[in-house]
């Protein structure tokens, strides 16, 4: 009977053991859960670079326009747009029926598409700055993007920092396992703090 329940008891502990490294290894990847669906990634947002194409007019032109930090453009005899939220789809149609509404053009076609958008690394990286984003652009890469960790930098806890929320990611443990590394979405920065020692 003895024998019976120690190895009962060794059962329970090992499970409970199993229970607790299952939860303490849950927070790494926590970043991953909060990326934005892709309809949030196709909005505009400040900082991205615009082609901006008037057609069917009798001066058809090409606009290249970066969106400010208070989300606007600013486009030829109409002044200023809020383009910040909107999908290209939603901001072409604005511009289309704010050029028709102030009788600037009776037809316009207006073509909008994204040329570059960024993210952002500060802190112990070799070229600290804005990276440009690609779909498959993860926390990683963009360190070494950056030219890589400084000597000083404390690789094991990077911050994300997206829509005001900052999301710990320990750069080693992602490079050796990919899950953990989160992909980056237009605007994110992550900030590399230096080590106390």
């Amino acid at each position: 009977m003895p024998p019976t329940r120690s190895a009962s008891l060794f059962g329970l502990s090992v499970a409970a053991l199993a229970f607790a490294v299952g939860c303490a290894t849950t927070p790494a990847p926590i970043a991953i859960p909060k990326i934005p669906e892709a309809s949030s990634i196709a909005l505009l947002r400040p900082g991205d670079s615009l082609s901006i194409a008037l057609q069917g007019v009798p001066d058809p032109s090409s606009n290249t326009v970066q969106i400010d930090e208070q989300g606007l453009i600013s486009l030829p005899f109409i002044g200023t747009l809020h383009a910040a939220g909107a999908s290209t789809a939603e901001f072409s149609q604005r511009i289309r029926e704010t050029y028709i509404s102030r009788k600037i053009y009776t037809t316009v076609d207006v073509s909008v598409s994204v040329t570059e958008r960024f993210i952002y690394v500060g802190g112990e990286v070799q070229r600290p700055g804005r990276i440009i984003w690609t779909p498959d652009l993860t926390v990683a890469k963009a360190i070494q993007s950056a030219g890589g960790f400084t000597l000083y930098a404390k690789e094991t806890a990077v911050s994300l920092v997206r829509e005001k929320n900052a999301y710990p990611i320990d750069v080693k443990r992602a490079q050796k396992n990919p899950e953990l590394d989160p992909k980056l979405v237009p605007g994110d920065s992550l900030q590399v703090s230096r080590s106390p020692f």
